[in-house]
């Protein structure tokens, strides 16, 4: 794997694994419990959110796969922590398998993506490159408001 690429790779899953594991420790309850904040979400859809927009930034953006993204339902998730890990771990998965076999050369090709995958706002034209660099970007923002919203849900916030 060409060097830019896997640290693209190893990143990406370090952003994945750091939000998880900034959740251990918070019962299901609290995973899932909405601050008592204007427009909040629980700690359980900004995770399941990063991860949405992580699988269709690196697989469907910049790796070509054929998938679909409900964003809406990222920000309806609810579930348990272990579910968190289970799906991380298979993202983390997805996200080396695709970044191995994705050509260097790739990384310059400039695409418009689909409104489904862009996520929020009106997509424009991004190097494979620029989308990459966006899910560390998106995952670092949210690593920080999920970490805040565990903390402000396990004082009872």
């Amino acid at each position: 794997m060409n060097a830019e690429i896997e640290t693209y790779s190893r990143h990406i899953r370090e952003h994945i694994g750091g939000i998880h594991a900034a959740l251990g420790g918070v019962s299901d309850e609290q995973l899932n419990r909405r601050p008592l904040i204007s427009g909040a979400n629980s700690a359980y859809v900004i995770a399941t959110h990063v991860f949405g927009n992580a699988r269709a930034w690196v697989l469907g953006i910049a790796c070509g796969q054929p998938l679909g993204r409900d964003r809406p339902a990222e920000f309806a998730s609810r579930g348990t922590y272990a579910e968190l890990g289970q799906a991380a771990c298979q993202l983390s998965g997805e996200v080396e398998a695709a970044l191995a076999v994705l050509a260097p050369a790739r990384l310059d090709v400039r695409l418009t993506p689909s409104p489904e995958l862009w996520g929020e706002g009106e997509p424009h034209e991004i190097s494979v490159r620029e989308a990459l660099v966006h899910v560390l970007e998106h995952a670092s923002i949210h690593l920080g408001q999920v970490q805040l919203t565990r903390d402000i849900v396990a004082r009872g916030s």
